[in-house]
């Protein structure tokens, strides 16, 4: 009984998660994808939790079986709001697949570097999105031009480098062959370049 119940609450929340969802990115406005995405996750948790507390249907539920539930329904909110919303907006492997589709379903593999370098970065208005992500993360500040970051940003950077230095694949395969590059991304990198600011 309890199970069914459990089911059916939880049917519930998926219904007001897809509901707040579209409403909030059809009505309202989103800074950011994945933020917005996860508030929509909450507010159908609370929501449901307001329903699931309120209705004498689901007074079976122990205290903390009610808090679990809720748990459970913030972490199916987090794996949608990154796993559909976010891939979608971010994933260079969806835009590929786009793209492929909108050009009658064949690309020539020699002319992808084109095809990002002139399309992609415009299309899905690459730099736009990315420097505002980060400029509501905290993790960059503009001024008179010149993109820098915060504490914060330095430390998220260093973090990000020491995990993908030690902890990413070193055999990793990439056209055919398995290699370490992505480990270290920056290794070729041209060392004097004119875009730094003073």
């Amino acid at each position: 009984m309890k199970i069914l119940k459990a089911a059916a609450i939880t049917g519930v929340f998926i219904v007001l998660l897809l509901l707040v969802y579209y409403v909030h990115v059809s009505f309202c406005r989103v800074d950011v994808v994945l933020y917005s995405a996860l508030a929509d996750a909450c507010i159908a948790a609370a929501l449901t939790a307001v329903l699931m507390f309120a209705l004498r249907a689901f007074a079976v539920f122990s205290g903390l079986e009610r808090i679990l539930l809720v748990m459970v329904w913030l972490l199916g909110g987090y794996a949608f709001a990154i796993s559909i919303p976010t891939v979608i907006d971010r994933s260079l492997s969806f835009y590929i697949l786009e793209k492929l589709h909108q050009r009658g379903g064949g690309i020539r593999a020699d002319r992808f570097a084109d095809v990002f370098t002139t399309e992609y970065l415009v299309e899905a208005r690459l730099v736009d999105v990315r420097l505002t992500e980060q400029l509501e993360s905290g993790t960059i500040a503009i001024h008179d031009g010149c993109v820098r970051l915060t504490p914060r940003g330095e430390r998220m950077a260093g973090m990000s480098a020491y995990f993908r230095a030690h902890f990413l694949p070193a055999h990793r395969l990439l056209m055919g062959e398995y290699t370490d590059d992505l480990t270290d991304p920056f290794r070729h990198s041209v060392k004097q370049v004119d875009y730094q600011c003073r």
